[in-house]
């Protein structure tokens, strides 16, 4: 009788890792930075950069959001910047991207729009997660409504307890952080734009 194989998640976890660290080293050599400077842009140690490059440790999501802020990317520019969808209209849910963060925290990239520099996104936070260890900033604004549990945003030093239905917006050059303070999942949607159409 076949079996059917089984895909190891400590291997799939290390083809993530090594994407994204392939992905930052290449948008950073495109961009003409040494890992020192993108170390000063980004507020990050140059070893923890280095270590991310090499696909040897796993960033959070707010991690992420700040290095392809730096480098004028999108976050999905980092998990699979070779992807391109069968069908420009529909993003089927086989071929969204996925990645889970060391700290709990799953995000689905449901469309990345270079042209516009619109990412569409689902957040899934688990109890006693949160997207950073501290808030982080870039540029750009973000709009999220929560799905699923609760959330508690921090944007600029201030606390704000969302639930099911309740939608948040602010610049993303203020520092912020989502943390899941509650005993079941949080399962959010979010819109990040590249550049704030205020600004």
């Amino acid at each position: 009788m076949n079996k059917l194989a089984k895909i190891d998640p400590i291997e799939e976890t290390a083809d993530v890792l090594g994407t994204i660290g392939r992905n930052i080293r290449r948008l950073r050599n495109e961009s003409g930075l040494t890992l020192q400077a993108l170390a000063d842009q980004t507020q990050l140690s140059a070893s923890m950069l280095s270590l991310l490059e090499r696909g040897k440790t796993g960033p959070s999501i707010g991690t992420l959001v700040v290095i392809a802020s730096a480098l004028g990317a999108q976050m999905s520019d980092l998990i699979d910047g070779e992807r391109a969808m069968a069908d420009d209209m529909v993003s089927r849910f086989a071929d969204q991207p996925v990645v889970e963060t060391a700290a709990g925290v799953t995000r689905r990239i449901l469309r990345h729009d270079r042209a516009r520099g619109v990412e569409i996104a689902i957040n899934t936070y688990k109890p006693g997660t949160a997207s950073a260890p501290e808030p982080v900033a870039h540029d750009g604004c973000e709009f999220g409504v929560v799905l699923d549990g609760s959330l508690e945003v921090t944007v600029g030093g201030r606390t704000h307890k969302l639930q099911k239905g309740d939608l948040i917006s602010y610049p993303s050059t203020e520092p912020h952080r989502f943390t899941n303070t509650s005993s079941s999942p949080a399962r959010t949607m979010w819109l990040n734009l590249k550049r704030d159409p205020m600004a």
